[in-house]
């Protein structure tokens, strides 16, 4: 019997993006019941994949946390991905959880009130598409092994390496990169790297170069860059008349 052979995954899934986001993410917005918080250096996610905000006890939030009616709070997060690299339009992908806050770490004394999320919807807005993730595969997943390098990574492409980036853009389709003024590094994750190609009018085309194999860590991605590079660039196809 014939088995066919497993389609190629040339990007992460959207559990793992919202996992990514998070994890490098330095700040988070949250409206608790019916206040709004912004939140910077307070989450981490456990190894269960459960969110955990680490509220000063002597804060706001913790004063709200401490006299909720219910013991807990209805929450809503959200995380914006923001590229690294100077490009139009800057924001990559919205992140939004929602749920209950509840104490998890409350002890006498503590500096840090601990609230754990008990999620309840988890979403992904991307290019103007809002995908949904079921919250069991969230706390599944796991960040992309690129997540916590990715800024640095491409703002030395960027800085240093800018050559590299326009021979990468002439692995792309010639009928994108046509009449391009500018080509910047957008994102990076295991299984390849988007280029962002900026034309006159303030208009842009992000294209996608897949990893010839997914990386196994930071060391590996200048390998697969250097077998990209190695690569024929394609021609423009002529159409007989």
């Amino acid at each position: 019997m014939m088995i066919p052979a497993k389609s190629r995954v040339d990007e992460p899934g959207c559990a793992e993006r919202v996992r990514s986001v998070i994890a490098a993410a330095p700040s988070l917005s949250l409206t608790a019941d019916d206040r709004c918080y912004d939140l910077v250096d307070m989450h981490s996610v456990d190894r269960k994949g459960r969110l955990l905000l680490h509220a000063p006890a002597d804060s706001p939030l913790a004063a709200q946390a401490a006299h909720a009616p219910r013991g807990d709070l209805a929450a809503l997060l959200e995380f914006t991905d923001i590229a690294p690299t100077g490009v139009r339009d800057r924001v990559r992908a919205k992140v939004t959880l929602a749920g209950r806050l509840v104490p998890c770490d409350a002890r006498a004394g503590a500096k840090t009130l601990v609230l754990g999320l008990d999620l309840a919807r988890a979403g992904i807005e991307r290019r103007g598409r809002v995908e949904h993730v079921d919250p069991d595969d969230l706390a599944r997943a796991r960040p992309d092994v690129l997540a916590a390098h990715e800024t640095s990574m491409l703002l030395h492409l960027t800085d240093d390496h800018q050559d590299v980036v326009d021979r990468l853009a002439l692995l792309t389709d010639p009928a994108v990169r046509q009449g391009a003024l500018r080509v910047r590094p957008l994102a990076l994750d295991r299984f390849g790297i988007v280029l962002r190609l900026e034309h006159a009018g303030g208009g842009h085309t992000d294209t996608r170069i897949a990893f010839p194999g997914p990386v196994r860590d930071t060391e590996d991605v200048g390998r697969q860059i250097d077998r990209l590079l190695r690569r024929p660039a394609p021609r423009r196809t002529r159409h007989r008349p």
